[in-house]
């Protein structure tokens, strides 16, 4: 059988205990080597055949599957962050499922949260924004028009820009044409939760250039939107004159 399992967003300890488990049990881990911290190989055990899929096609990875499989060996796929976010399982999972190998997936912590947590920051914060858009410029994979950046940032919502720290200029000059201000708070988070991690923040129109003071060329999250920045409302669940299931109004 195979495990999709998704790494955490960076540090080896905020892999989750399952996740945690199966790496320990596996017989073969095939790891996004360019995204994976290598830290988490530590798990494994001392036979385990490692694989790393930076170096490999879908072809050879979903062969190397297919081989443990008639050895009926335990295979765990490791992806970076959770890997239902731009992590390329549906042409895995279609794959497996052509050639009747079971799978299964477990969850993990995405950038999207080791972002928030670099920042110390809420992305949904009341009276500010109660989305959060989670996108992606388009690069050599297309996104669909109706998704552009400059569609995407007329709702004023919290915008959270994955895969894109190649194209920041473009990105903010579409983030501005789509609506928000030049002045909108925007911040970049690179590789957080790792060691390395680097926290830049400025504004929508000054992203290219944050990236660049700070040698900032990839591997990072774009963070767009009011929750970077000090106005905000109170939360009406923890108001005196508002009743809850658990306690009554005081008012």
């Amino acid at each position: 059988m195979l495990h999709f399992v998704g790494a955490g967003c960076g540090a080896a300890d905020l892999i989750t205990l399952r996740g945690k488990s199966l790496l320990e049990q596996a017989d073969v881990i095939i790891y996004a080597g360019s995204l994976v911290n290598p830290d988490l190989l530590a798990y494994a055990k001392a036979d385990c055949v490692i694989h790393n899929s930076a170096h490999m096609t879908l072809d050879e990875v979903i062969e190397v599957v297919r081989q443990a499989e008639m050895q009926h060996k335990s295979t765990v796929r490791l992806h970076s962050g959770d890997p239902s976010l731009y992590g390329a399982i549906r042409e895995q999972m279609d794959r497996l499922s052509e050639l009747g190998i079971e799978y299964d997936i477990c969850p993990g912590v995405s950038s999207l949260g080791g972002a928030a947590a670099a920042l110390k920051i809420e992305y949904t914060l009341p009276g500010v924004s109660q989305t959060v858009i989670l996108t992606r410029m388009a690069g050599k994979t297309p996104v669909p028009e109706r998704e552009a950046i400059r569609s995407m940032a007329a709702h004023g919502a919290t915008m959270v820009v994955f895969l894109s720290a190649g194209l920041l200029e473009e990105l903010s000059k579409e983030l501005i044409a789509g609506g928000y201000a030049p002045d909108t708070p925007a911040a970049l988070v690179y590789k957080a939760t790792w060691p390395e991690e680097k926290v830049v923040r400025g504004m929508v129109a000054d992203v290219a250039h944050m990236a660049a003071e700070h040698g900032i060329e990839k591997t990072a999250l774009v963070v767009v939107g009011g929750c970077l920045g000090d106005k905000y409302e109170l939360s009406r669940l923890y108001a005196e004159d508002f009743s809850t299931g658990f306690r009554e109004c005081r008012m």
